[in-house]
């Protein structure tokens, strides 16, 4: 018996596959292997990866959330105006045979380009900058103090 392929339409040309990992994020803009490449998981190589993603003409990223690896890339990408796909993991691990961050990156970009990966569940979208929250933090610690220093002089 002779194996048929399945095509499928593209739906989504513009989407970007990310495979999060904590020395390093492959990201692949096609299917191709010169369409992936690798970068480092620091604040530099986040924004590197942002204008690498813009450079492809790239409107929406999806990625695994992978242990915590992933928060800081999902707030580098928001910020950047990408359209961010969360998705669990388990929705991703697919391919047979020998896995690759190479292969998991493309896998991951295919996925959404012909529209079979829908993002996990996430309760609010991050702030741009944290530090409001750093100040009010900051402020409620000092409060906080400032109370139990009160508490033992009286």
């Amino acid at each position: 018996m002779e194996k048929q392929k399945l095509a499928m339409d593209i739906i989504n040309p513009h989407c970007a596959g990310i495979d999060i990992g904590s020395r390093s994020h492959f990201v692949a803009v096609g299917q191709d292997l010169e369409d992936v490449k690798e970068f480092g998981v620091y604040a530099d190589d986040l924004t590197d990866i942002c204008v690498h993603l813009k450079e492809h003409d790239v409107t929406s990223v999806a990625m695994e959330s992978t242990g915590n690896y992933w928060q800081n890339l999902y707030v580098e990408l928001i910020k950047h105006g990408f359209d961010v796909t969360l998705a669990n993991g388990k929705f991703t691990k697919n391919i047979k045979g020998k896995k690759t961050d190479v292969k998991d990156a493309r896998w991951i970009q295919k996925l959404p380009s012909i529209g079979l990966l829908t993002s996990s569940f996430y309760p609010m979208k991050p702030p741009k900058s944290y530090a409001p929250i750093a100040q009010k933090t900051k402020y409620a610690h000092a409060c906080c103090r400032s109370i139990a220093q009160n508490a033992e002089i009286s």
